[in-house]
């Protein structure tokens, strides 16, 4: 019985034995490629190395985006112990200002990896990435930074929770700024955890360019103060502005009030995030009357002497009404324009062939996009004469059966009153390589001569009129002489035309002898004064007055000698040195010097672009205050380096004098 019992357990032995030789066999020998490779996958990976986003300015070197890397704390809570989560807890609801309860239930009873906290910047993560504890990691994360929040924010656009470009010129530009993403071969251990780098192995990522804009920070932070100013007035819904330099269709603002911080894009609706000023369409109104006029004289059409019977501000055309605000029993072409008189265009424009007067209108860009370097923007409707009613000519010439956008207006203007030619407007003044190499350097774009120089220099005069003497008073300023139009139509609700609601506008330009700037400023159902020459021009005015205020010395030829002395020169520095004028001497800039690969460079009176180019070159994580030239950085120049430190940068705006980009 006992040797049976012998035999059962040798032979148990034996066949235990046999099992792991022939388990052996097929691990080393059967499947040894198989497994190795595995393991080796397992232990190896390929990690993505992120390309930094370009950076983006205004045209005089501002710096309005930048990238800022964050860190991102994960748990893997299948690796986690209880003891380990606790503690975690309790030093994150402690950082955080959370609740212990609140990390405890994300972290309970799950088998999944967790986020705990999702981009938290660099000086505030720094003391938690000493948590040492398996299954507990964190990532390096970027974070675009909109350093003036929602300045400019339909210009820029935004990045959104999936690292993607929406809306401005993010999207539109998003393969030249984003940059490319490099690699780099890890080993791991049992727990994933990252043991070591094969530095052989690392293939770099390649930044992004960085892109110069022809928007005027200060411009665009007046443009956006007064219409949020004027909607709170005047109790509109919302509100529209763009300023361009008439001569080359460069925008040098561009503003949707309502509008939003792209830092925080996810706390805004829809209305607020569209860019309404490319993709919203309206009836223009009076402001479309300049269009009638200026093709009416290019083909000689009619004199600015003669007298045209305004019918006392009634007048039965074909089959409808059309009436004026003001009535009149007869004006000449320049009362007709500054007294904004309907029945004086609509007589005037039956002296144009239908086909001449579609092709003036197509001449000046309606009914086609602009090709504004953004997304979304629409065309707008401009039907063809033989889609035409028998009154649709009368109704075009004083902006009704047309429907346009803000850009495609100003873009109009512009040709009007620089000479006859129109120009594609221009968003981007240059493309700058990371490495500072020029890319591409976008000159202006003529797309055809609309009008003569001649018809050019009668309209500017004329529109100066509108100013001075007819409905556009109220943009009148005695610092600087203005022309502009002023527009009131009624807005289509529900199919029909509302006595409630329009769209008040004006647009205006300075100085009229020799145009350099042009603005539109748009009101949404203004519930308090409605007409455009109430709501708009006021804005205008105001825009007007800063602008020349804060810019003296470039329209100083222009301004009215009896109010120089009471004006004072103001540089592009912070709001409130716009706001109250003071000046700030322009400082002298000098190039960042790397004189050893682990010491800290001197920043002080250093380009911020200059600066983010050394330190990222350095490894260094920095963080940004202000913009403009670095007036401090937190960690002194010479000190040595360990590759973990994270430099505050504070800088101050400034301007060279006379500088052009």
């Amino acid at each position: 019985m006992n040797n049976s019992r012998v035999l059962i357990i040798l032979g148990s032995i034996l066949i235990f034995f046999i099992a792991l030789v022939i388990k052996l066999v097929d691990i080393q020998i059967l499947h040894a490629e198989e497994y190795s490779y595995n393991a080796q996958r397992q232990q190896t990976g390929v990690e993505k190395i992120s390309a930094d986003r370009g950076l983006i300015y205004d045209r005089n070197n501002v710096l309005l985006v930048y990238n800022r890397t964050d860190i991102s704390f994960f748990a893997d809570l299948r690796m986690l112990k209880q003891s380990a989560k606790k503690e975690i807890a309790k030093l994150f609801a402690k950082k955080f200002n959370k609740s212990l309860v609140y990390y405890l239930s994300l972290m309970k009873d799950s088998k999944k990896t967790i986020c705990l906290e999702k981009k938290v910047p660099g000086e505030i993560a720094a003391s938690l990435k000493s948590i040492k504890h398996s299954g507990f990691f964190f990532k390096e994360e970027p974070t675009r930074v909109y350093h003036y929040n929602n300045l400019a924010s339909h210009v820029l656009g935004y990045i959104n929770n999936e690292n993607q470009a929406v809306m401005g010129i993010s999207e539109f530009y998003d393969d030249a700024i984003d940059g490319e993403d490099g690699s780099r071969l890890i080993q791991k251990n049992a727990l994933g955890e990252i043991v070591t780098v094969e530095d052989e192995t690392i293939n770099p990522a390649v930044s992004g360019d960085n892109f110069y804009l022809t928007i005027d920070k200060n411009y665009q932070l007046i443009l956006e103060e007064e219409i949020r100013k004027g909607v709170d007035e005047f109790s509109a819904v919302s509100g529209i502005g763009i300023i361009m330099n008439p001569n080359t269709g460069e925008v040098l603002a561009l503003a949707n009030i309502d509008d939003f911080n792209p830092n925080e894009y996810w706390s805004f609706n829809d209305f607020q995030r569209r860019n309404r000023a490319i993709t919203d369409t309206y009836e223009p109104g009076s402001t479309f009357k300049s269009f009638t006029i200026a093709s009416l004289l290019d083909q000689k059409l009619c004199k600015l002497t003669e007298k045209v019977n305004l019918e006392n501000g009634k007048y039965k055309y074909k089959s409808v009404n059309i009436r004026d605000t003001h009535p009149f029993n007869s004006l000449d072409i320049v009362g007709i324009l500054e007294q904004s008189s309907n029945i004086g265009v609509a007589k005037l424009v039956q002296r144009i062939d239908d086909e001449k007067y579609f092709k003036y209108l197509r001449g000046f860009g309606f009914g086609n996009s602009t090709s504004l370097t953004l997304p979304g923007e629409t065309a707008g409707k401009l039907r063809k004469p033989t889609e035409w009613s028998k009154v649709s000519k009368a109704y075009l010439s004083f902006g009704y059966e047309i429907s346009v956008t803000p850009i495609q207006i100003l873009s109009g203007y512009c040709a009007l009153i620089n000479g006859g030619v129109l120009y594609e407007p221009q968003l981007i003044h240059r493309q700058v390589s990371f490495d500072g190499e020029l890319v591409n350097e976008f000159k202006p774009k003529e797309i055809r001569r609309v009008i003569s120089t001649e018809t050019s220099d009668i309209m500017r005069n004329l529109l100066g009129g509108v100013v001075e003497n007819g409905t556009g008073k109220k943009a009148f300023s005695e610092l600087i002489s203005v022309g502009g139009k002023t527009g009131t139509s009624q807005k289509l609700v529900d199919g029909a035309y509302s006595k409630q609601h329009y769209n008040s506008s004006f647009v205006g330009f300075f100085p009229v002898e020799n145009p350099q700037v042009v603005c539109l400023i748009l009101l949404n159902s203004p519930d308090l004064g409605k007409y455009g020459g109430l709501v708009a021009a006021p804005i205008f005015k105001n825009v007007t007055e800063r602008i020349v205020q804060n810019d003296v010395e470039k329209f100083q030829e222009y301004l009215n000698p009896d109010l120089m002395k009471n004006l004072k020169f103001a540089d592009n520095n912070s709001e409130t040195d716009i706001q109250n004028n003071t000046q700030v001497k322009p400082m002298s800039v000098k190039e960042v010097k790397l004189t050893a690969k682990n010491k800290m460079p001197d920043l002080i009176n250093c380009q911020i672009k200059d600066a983010i180019y050394a330190l990222t070159k350095l490894g260094i994580k920095y963080k940004i205050k202000g913009s403009g030239i670095i007036t401090s950085q937190s960690i002194a120049a010479g000190k040595k380096l360990t590759g973990n430190e994270v430099c505050l940068i504070e800088c101050s705006e400034y301007r060279v004098r006379g500088a052009s980009l």
